[in-house]
Formats: C-alpha cells, sequence, structure tokens
C-alpha cells in the first residue's frame, strides 16, 4: 500500500514535538489538529503554562503583605489576561515555526481504518500513526455546566474580571492551585472535596500541612462533601451536597478531574478501556504501529509525560533503540503558594500498598532560619529507600518544590544508593540542603 505519509501525528498537544523530530530526521510527517491556534494543546492554551502565570502573578501579593511593606496590592485581572493571551501566541507561533517540515492539516480527524484518519470528508493514510487527542473536563452527574457560572479552568482563563467569591469543587491540581490563585487575589473562596484530607495519598505530614497552608490563604474547607446537583439560577449557583444540604456561590468552578477524549477512534479495532485508548509498554495499539501517547491512553495526564512518550514513539519509528519510560518516575507536582508538593518515584501509599519493607526519612523545614524568611516554615522533605538502601522515591513539600525533586529524580535515574546520595554537599542557605539532611538520614 502506497501512503500519503510515513507518519501522521493526530492531536496538535505535544505530539508537534515528535512530528519536528521526525520530519527534521528526513520523514514525511503532518499533524491533524482542530484548531492551529490552539497548536501546543491544554497544557500550553488552557492549563499548565497559563495557571502557573497568574500564580506567578499572586505570588506577589502574598508576599507584600508582610509586616515590613507598606501599602496594598491588587490584581488588575485584565491586564493579567491580556498579557497571557500575547504569550500563548507568541508560543504558538514559535512551534508553528518549528512545525516548518511538517504538513498541518486543520479539522477534527478520527481514526477510521489502519493507516487512515478522516478530516474533514478527507481521508489521509500513513504508515504510522501517533494519535495525542488529549483530554477533557469531567463533569460530575448533576452538574449542569453552562460556561458561565458554572465553570471549568477552560473559562477562568477566560476571565477578565475577578469574581467576588467562588465555589471550587475538586482538590487534585486543579483544585488547589486555582483555590491558591483566587485566594491570594482577593477573591472569597472555597473548596469543597469528597474526602476528608487533602492530598489524601500524599506522606501524612504534608497532606497536613497543605490543609494548614489552604487556611492561611483564607480559603474556607468543605471536606466530606460530595455535590449531587448545581445549577445557576440566574447570579448564583444552587448546589445540592449528599447529605440534602444546600449550598449557593456566584460561580462553581469543576476541578473533577479529566477524561480521555476517544471519540477520535472510529474503528474497534483499538482497544479501548475505562481508562482510555490501551497501549503497550512502547505506547502502541492493539493495532499494529498505531501508537496514543499522553491524556488519551490514560496513564499519565502530565505534559512532559506526554512528550517523553511521543519521543520515544518517534525514536522507535527510527530505530534508535530507545530505552523504555519507567512513568513510575515522572515527576508529578501541584504549584500551589508558599509551598507545591512534587512526588517523583514511590511513596509512602505506594510502598505500603506493595506491602514491601523501606526506610523513610522526614526533615521538617519549619524553624530553619532560610525557610522562614522564604516561605517554607510549612515545609517537609520525605525519601524513601528500599532494604538494600537504594533511593526509590521522593516527597517534597516547598517552596519550588517542582525543581528541588529534580535532585531526587536524577538519583533514581541514576539507581543511587543512600550511601552515595550522602555525599552529595549542597549549597547553604537553600532547600536543598535540608534535602541532603534528609538523604544523610537514609
Amino acid at each position: 500500500m502506497d501512503y500519503q505519509y510515513d507518519i501522521l501525528f493526530l492531536g496538535g498537544g505535544l505530539n508537534y514535538a515528535g512530528a519536528i523530530v521526525a520530519s527534521k530526521a528526513g520523514l514525511k510527517c503532518a499533524l491533524v489538529e482542530k484548531n492551529v491556534k490552539h497548536l501546543g494543546g491544554t497544557c500550553l492554551h488552557n492549563g499548565c503554562i497559563p495557571s502557573k502565570m497568574y500564580l506567578q502573578a499572586v505570588e506577589s501579593i502574598g508576599l507584600s503583605k508582610k509586616e515590613y511593606f507598606e501599602g496594598k496590592l491588587s490584581l488588575k485581572m485584565d491586564k493579567l489576561y491580556t498579557q497571557k493571551e500575547e504569550l500563548l501566541n507568541k508560543a504558538t507561533l514559535a512551534i508553528t515555526k518549528q512545525c516548518s517540515l511538517v504538513d498541518i492539516i486543520e479539522g477534527e480527524g478520527v481514526v477510521i481504518a489502519p493507516h487512515t484518519i478522516e478530516v474533514s470528508k478527507r481521508r489521509v493514510t500513513a504508515k504510522y500513526i501517533i494519535i495525542g487527542v488529549g483530554s477533557s473536563p469531567s463533569i460530575p452527574k448533576g452538574i449542569e455546566y453552562d460556561k458561565k457560572r458554572v465553570i471549568t479552568s477552560d473559562e477562568v482563563f477566560a476571565m477578565q474580571n475577578l469574581p467576588k467569591e467562588i465555589s471550587i469543587y475538586g482538590d487534585g491540581a486543579i483544585g488547589l492551585e486555582m483555590a491558591t490563585f483566587f485566594a491570594l487575589s482577593g477573591v472569597e473562596t472555597e473548596l469543597i472535596w469528597r474526602h476528608d484530607t487533602l492530598l489524601r495519598k500524599a506522606h501524612p505530614f504534608i497532606s497536613k500541612n497543605i490543609k494548614m497552608q489552604m487556611e492561611k490563604l483564607g480559603v474556607k474547607l468543605f471536606s466530606n462533601h460530595s455535590i449531587i446537583e448545581a445549577k445557576t439560577n440566574k447570579d448564583i449557583v444552587d448546589i445540592t451536597f449528599d447529605d440534602g444540604s444546600k449550598h449557593s456561590s456566584s460561580y462553581l468552578l469543576i476541578a473533577t478531574g479529566r477524561y480521555p477524549n476517544i471519540k477520535a477512534i472510529q474503528t474497534n479495532q483499538i482497544d479501548i478501556d475505562k481508562r482510555g485508548i490501551v497501549t503497550n509498554s512502547d505506547f502502541e495499539t492493539s493495532l499494529k504501529d498505531h501508537y496514543a501517547i499522553g491524556d488519551c491512553n490514560g496513564k499519565l495526564q502530565l505534559a512532559h509525560a506526554s512528550r517523553a512518550e511521543v519521543l520515544y514513539v518517534v525514536q522507535k519509528i527510527l530505530n534508535k533503540n530507545p530505552k523504555k519510560i519507567d512513568l513510575s518516575r515522572v515527576v508529578k507536582f501541584i504549584h500551589t503558594l508558599p509551598c507545591s508538593y512534587a512526588i517523583v518515584g514511590e511513596g509512602r501509599v505506594d510502598l505500603e500498598k506493595r506491602g514491601v519493607s523501606y526506610k523513610e526519612s522526614v526533615v521538617s523545614l519549619k524553624g530553619l532560619p532560610f525557610a522562614t524568611t522564604h516561605e517554607g516554615d510549612d515545609g517537609v522533605m520525605v525519601l524513601y529507600a528500599d532494604e538494600e538502601g537504594f533511593v526509590v522515591g521522593g516527597e517534597i513539600f516547598a517552596p519550588n518544590a517542582e525543581e528541588l525533586i529534580g535532585i531526587v529524580s536524577m538519583a533514581l535515574a541514576g539507581e543511587m544508593d543512600a550511601r552515595t546520595a550522602k555525599q552529595t554537599i549542597l549549597a547553604h542557605p537553600t532547600f536543598s540542603e535540608s534535602l541532603e539532611k534528609a538523604f544523610r538520614r537514609l
């Protein structure tokens, strides 16, 4: 069979990274994206880039409340929105330029048969197809998502004025980050979630401290609350909880996770389960030479994981024999303020679930001069080693934890034992020196 392309990339999120590499290697590539202005995907346009930008903006408001500052800062939401749009337009343009060797086909594509995608009533064929169609916000049953008062993060990043109050449903990354943003912006903020603790899979010390951090920010916490019904009534959202009690808010932000976009699969030759498109350890689907990367395969909903997966697949197609990706060693983090949470490898919950023996090292940052002056008094460093003394994971709750966790990630990649890690001398005064102390206690 003669194919039009060597590789056809379906979805213009982190898939574009693979398209750039493959095209530069001499393969004929096409990328199908339903909205070319959305190249870069959710992470760039509606997720991690704008959310981190917004959190960076309000961090100054939090710091300005120190007793040695005078005056009061307030956020100009319309100007933040404008700068965000300018940044994203520049980033999209940069991606488009990098894809100069790639044929970009605009339209909503679906896989209809082996090696065949239909887009805008046109059929396009390729020897290999890499599916990266991402995910969408999950809206629980009973909640009427109207995009006006009942919203998701998509609508938050379209706001040009701050609300006076907002309720947030969900305690994952989106819920905790948006609660932080709105609270520091001066918005009356409520966080509603279905369990009794925040970050319930984290080390108990960290779970306790992030709750304390949210309370310090002024977030009103509603634990053990499930919303069974929510709908807009004029300028108010009427909320009903599972115990029958009623509540109301000006806005309700739904942050209850995301589900994989599987409508792009219109052939029964590609298996799908409740998690998403089924793939093996090479991210290959049940149909040979057809791959699924990123959110849609249900393995790990993180942009950096998506990028790693598509680059692995491309390297495999190019016969470069890439080393298999261990997704358990991919850094996961939630960027709250002033302390963020990050984990890599196995944490206490994972180790206890497996029923294996392990050693745990816990270092509190409370009272340390550097931590006190740099908003890290509630911080915690936790490291784990196996019976043989090899580092198997770490959890960090500290300012810029997502950067600090890189030290642990490198230790895992290098299969480092605690004895070797203890030889590392890190700078003083820094947060990383507390991580050094944690290694020494393993």
